[in-house]
């Protein structure tokens, strides 16, 4: 479906501070000026429509060009959405089911085994159950990423050079399959390749490439144009770059070049998209899983994902802070289980995710509120990621 404009409306008909949108605009601003940020493309929307949409400094700091509002950037894993709809999909079609052990699927991950640091030697021993479906989507399933492991374990993540994108999603779950877990499946919270694996198992259902998948069954029906796992060369001139280094270290900032077509189509997080795209695939979200007669998820499907999947058994690894106090996990999106508790603002049913560049978004149902943060600096992503809380929510009339 070809993409239609984003119709903006006038922002104080829809309950937004036209006087918080310029105190936003102007924090923005000076950030840019005191170069700790490139650029930035903001979108909120409320009561089902849009009422800001600005692009903000530079596209990329190496050139003088202006950040636009068709900017592309890498979204990391604010591609793990995008997935777990897939899946639901497939839930809805009676293709699988949550409660399915992932070896029914992927035999390699049949009989996995959790590793045990023992003064720096990896001991192994058998997991207490099989990895579900479920476990995957709530980031419940034992796996970890190399940054989220210590020790032992963390070496050997390392040391399987998970990351190469000139792998197949077969060959990357064939090597992850063979490494430990970090905790028994089910019983702890822990940030991982989960969705990567989702991807797989999207394929192995399908008996399609999971970016053919997402084409056809989400992107092309919501006029996703823009939103794929490369950027061609006929739209690599809006592709957004970070600082080459990170503006409080000096360290050198690396991005994978999004020019190139990669083997690997990481459901976790591989894809580009633009705030236009992205807000289609939100607004969906906040219709109950239609946008525009393009029905993608049922309403009450919609509803299971974004609620708190963590019962009170299950631990959450708060060592990254991905998961604030007041927040627990549904099927691919964080979930506000309290108004309070957490340093920022929000309303307890709201649902987010964010990527490691610095994007981020999130849905609150009872402000009739999305709203969409896409920047390049992945040094500041949780600076950025508050300060942009504090001021919508500041802008809400």
């Amino acid at each position: 479906m070809p993409q239609t404009p984003l119709a903006i409306s006038d922002p104080s008909s829809i309950g937004l501070s036209e006087q918080g949108l310029v105190s936003l605009s102007n924090v923005l601003n000076g950030e840019i000026e005191r170069a700790r940020l490139p650029g930035a493309v903001v979108l909120i929307s409320r009561r089902g429509r849009i009422g800001h949409f600005e692009a903000y400094g530079r596209q990329d700091p190496a050139r003088d060009g202006p950040m636009r509002r068709n900017s592309i950037f890498r979204i990391y894993s604010m591609t793990k959405p995008i997935v777990s709809v897939a899946v639901m999909m497939l839930v809805e079609q009676g293709r699988l089911l949550l409660g399915d052990p992932l070896a029914k699927y992927i035999p390699e991950f049949a009989k996995p085994r959790v590793g045990i640091d023992r003064s720096g030697k990896l001991e192994l021993e058998p997991a207490e159950r099989e990895i579900a479906v479920h476990d995957l989507l709530r980031h419940t399933s034992g796996l970890t990423y190399d940054f989220v492991a210590t020790g032992a374990l963390q070496r050997a993540y390392t040391e399987a050079t998970l990351h190469r994108r000139q792998q197949s999603n077969a060959e990357f779950c064939r090597a992850l399959a063979k490494l430990p877990l970090l905790h028994h499946p089910g019983s702890h919270w822990s940030y991982s390749h989960s969705t990567d694996v989702l991807g797989r198992l999207i394929e192995v259902i399908t008996g399609r490439t999971l970016a053919e998948v997402l084409s056809e069954r989400i992107l092309r029906p919501l006029g996703m144009d823009d939103t794929g796992f490369c950027v061609p060369p006929d739209t690599a001139d809006r592709i957004a770059q970070p600082f080459a280094a990170n503006p409080e270290t000096g360290e050198p900032v690396n991005l994978f070049d999004v020019r190139q077509v990669p083997v690997l189509q990481s459901g976790g997080g591989g894809l580009v998209s633009t705030a236009a795209d992205y807000a289609r695939f939100l607004q969906m979200l906040a219709g109950g899983g239609t946008r525009e007669g393009a029905r993608i998820l049922g309403r009450k499907t919609l509803e299971f994902m974004t609620s708190n999947h963590l019962g009170p058994g299950v631990a959450i690894d708060s060592a990254l802070g991905l998961l604030p106090p007041g927040h627990g996990f549904g099927l691919g999106f964080a979930v506000r289980t309290e108004t309070g508790l957490a340093s920022f603002p929000g309303t307890a049913g709201t649902y987010y995710w964010g990527g490691i560049a610095g994007t981020t978004f999130w849905v609150d149902a009872k402000e009739e509120l999305f709203a969409l943060l896409l920047i390049q600096a992945p040094g500041q992503r949780e600076y950025y990621r508050m300060l942009f809380r504090n001021l919508v929510y500041a802008a809400l009339e």
